[in-house]
């Protein structure tokens, strides 16, 4: 049995559809916290199972029967932690054979302040004595594309990235990978450092940005602190701006690159240009 957790979020559902290609659905576990929200998933056949990463006495049942367990990090920055250390306790107490665990591009080194409680739950995986593989994935190419209507309607696209070069890829890439190491063989103690294969600077995404649309789109680049205010000012809760603006600051310092191209030789196809992911977006925003 192959078990996601969050498995209807953004990430979770695009695996469990990659997954679906190849497993049967009577083999895979559904973990959600809203059963109702997993209502196509039990459609097709996959199994459910009703558990909170905050509720660890939820997860010992939900966990019962695993093999495999993709634990797919929580969002809830700044609880993941203990958060993350129930399920691993939970799969430790049912004999998982592999723990896969969605970390951050360079964890161990990375400048991000994301970094912390991904290097805190690795930790907490290695002490745990189950066979893991780790799959360290860098930015969505989705956290731009949700800047371009502001960018558009302002003129610009703001941030504090510098000239840093960011190798992003989209979550259905990143979903691709998760699935293919649950269903591979000897996966167990490999750490993938997963990016996308080309990169480009906030000044290019802008210059995209412009071509594609064709209006005119400079980039503007602020201290992390004003960015933060900005985007705070336009509505995101502080937690969320103060972890975009953190991520912007460390993608000026090297966090968001690498050239390795482990993601598209692990998916067996490139990753999704960046240049896509802004047509598309821009054909729903125009």
């Amino acid at each position: 049995m192959i078990t996601v957790t969050g498995a209807t979020g953004q990430l979770g559902r695009l695996v469990m559809t990659e997954l679906l290609h190849t497993v049967p659905a009577s083999a895979l576990t559904a973990v959600v916290r809203n059963l109702e929200k997993a209502s196509e998933l039990a459609a097709l056949g996959v199994n459910l199972r009703q558990a909170d990463y905050s509720r660890p006495e939820t997860l010992k049942a939900a966990l019962q029967g695993t093999d495999k367990l993709l634990l797919i990090s929580s969002s809830e920055v700044g609880q993941r932690i203990q958060q993350h250390g129930a399920v691993i306790d939970a799969a430790r107490g049912a004999g998982v054979s592999l723990l896969a665990y969605t970390s951050l591009l360079r964890a161990d080194t990375s400048p991000l302040g994301l970094g912390e409680e991904h290097r805190a739950t690795e930790a907490l995986l290695r002490e745990s004595g189950l066979p893991v593989v780790l799959l360290r994935n860098g930015w969505y190419s989705e956290n731009y594309a949700a800047g371009i209507p502001a960018a558009l309607a302002h003129g610009a696209l703001t941030g504090s990235a510098g000239n840093g070069r960011i190798a992003s890829a989209t979550r259905a890439d990143f979903a691709a990978a998760a699935a293919a190491v649950l269903t591979g063989e000897n996966q167990a103690g490999k750490v993938y450092e997963l990016a996308g294969d080309e990169a480009y600077t906030l000044t290019e995404l802008a210059a995209l940005i412009s071509r594609l649309s064709g209006k005119t789109i400079g980039y503007h680049d602020v201290p992390w602190q004003q960015y933060k205010a900005l985007l705070e000012q336009a509505g995101l809760p502080e937690p969320i701006a103060a972890l975009l603006a953190d991520s912007d600051a460390g993608a000026a310092k090297g966090g968001l690159y690498d050239d390795g191209h482990r993601l598209s030789s692990l998916i067996g196809r490139p990753t999704t240009p960046i240049a896509d992911v802004v047509a598309q977006t821009l054909a729903s925003a125009l």
